[in-house]
């Protein structure tokens, strides 16, 4: 169900060391996309381990943005998500429309062998689930030859159902047994996703990605697109040309799908966007307010890329609740969306409360239109919102 985070104690919460500096997420179409580069991803995925609290990673490509306007599940498995990386060139072309442009793309293909690098260097243990046993099997072969030190945990391809018939519990042993330090997941998206979002937390593995048909490019049954396709945002082309059956339909209906979803995103932007002046100011910056148990945002009259930027918006990992004073707030955009998405998810991991007081009816329909209102509750005054906090103790 969407919105529906898993509650944690606070002994198992991660404090997020990682994420200390790193931009807010742009949204687009209701899935966040993280402002990382490759390199920054290696040194947060190292960081995540030496933590030993569980994580969950995923490589987000236009598919995604189809499939999480029509999944629920899959959508929450998204912003379940301590990572979201941008796995496709389009991604980047089209956060230009949005204003706040992606730095890179970050391919889980071109991450894992890195990732893999990373683990023999540093004695991770590493799981590989999912895929053909065949294609494991010469997956495992492929790897061994590369990086012969690296210590694979495990390598298992469960019996192929779905995803409500699956013995999790099973599956789940296996991988604590093998002591897993990283554990790569292709069963493709979205049962990848959702079956991450199902157990990682319980798995209590370190790091958990989605890596979709990476374990095929390893094996070599599956050739990844010439160079210049990869940097060209032409891979699609290549990928189709190798399973036309399979990817036309799929991609034709992304593009059906995406393009206009986002420039349904980039006129509600415009529409509200010309007539208020960029604040650029201290007036224009977020205060934060600590009590004992809460903090309360009061955001300024233009949540955008630069505001959602700045250091003051960053919430506490330590107080439960957050009270997103909005009532002053005239526009939002992507990247402003992103940083309040990651303070409810920051609260409701916590096991606390996220309450937007006094929001206008134009963040209101940012919201709406990523359906990402039910992720927070709302109130009218702040007196209101401490009230809900205090009912939900």
């Amino acid at each position: 169900m969407l919105g529906s985070f898993n509650h944690q104690t606070e002994a198992s919460v991660s404090d997020r060391q990682w994420s200390h500096g790193l931009a807010p997420p742009l949204l687009m179409m209701g899935v966040p996309i993280d402002q990382v580069t490759c390199q920054q991803t290696i040194s947060i995925v190292d960081q995540m381990v030496q933590s030993r609290h569980p994580h969950m990673i995923a490589t987000a490509n236009l598919d995604f943005l189809a499939l999480a306007q029509e999944d629920e599940s899959l959508q929450s498995s998204l912003l379940d998500s301590d990572l979201v990386l941008a796995d496709g060139m389009p991604l980047i072309w089209m956060s230009h429309l949005l204003g706040n442009p992606l730095r890179e793309r970050v391919a889980g293909s071109d991450m894992v062998p890195r990732i893999l690098a990373l683990a023999q260097h540093k004695g991770y243990r590493v799981f590989f689930l999912g895929g053909k046993e065949e294609v494991l099997s010469e997956a495992g072969k492929n790897i061994r030859k590369k990086w012969p030190k690296l210590e694979i945990a495990g390598m298992y391809s469960p019996p192929f159902t779905p995803l409500d018939e699956m013995d999790h519990i099973a599956i789940r042993k296996k991988i604590k047994d093998a002591r897993t330090d990283v554990l790569f997941v292709s069963f493709g998206c979205p049962k990848q996703e959702k079956w991450i979002a199902m157990n990682f937390r319980e798995l209590g593995v370190p790091v958990c990605i989605g890596v979709g048909a990476t374990i095929d490019f390893l094996a070599g049954t599956t050739k990844r697109a010439p160079i210049w396709m990869q940097k060209t945002g032409l891979e699609w082309v290549y990928r189709t040309c190798q399973e036309p059956r399979r990817l036309a339909k799929r991609y034709w209906r992304d593009i059906c799908v995406v393009l206009p979803g986002l420039f349904r995103q980039y006129q509600n932007y415009k529409s509200y966007s010309p007539n208020l002046p960029e604040t650029r100011d201290l007036q224009g910056k977020t205060q934060v307010h600590r009590n004992v148990s809460y903090q309360v945002v009061t955001l300024p009259k233009r949540l955008d890329a630069f505001a959602a930027g700045d250091e003051s918006l960053r919430t506490a990992f330590d107080l439960k609740d957050v009270i997103i004073d909005a009532q002053a707030t005239e526009f939002i955009d992507s990247a402003g969306t992103g940083r309040m998405i990651r303070m409810a998810r920051g609260a409701k991991e916590q096991g606390g409360q996220c309450v937007l007081v006094g929001a206008q009816k134009t963040v209101l329909r940012s919201l709406e239109m990523m359906r990402l209102r039910s992720q927070f509750k709302e109130a009218v005054s702040l007196e209101e919102a401490l009230t809900i906090i205090d009912s939900c103790t």
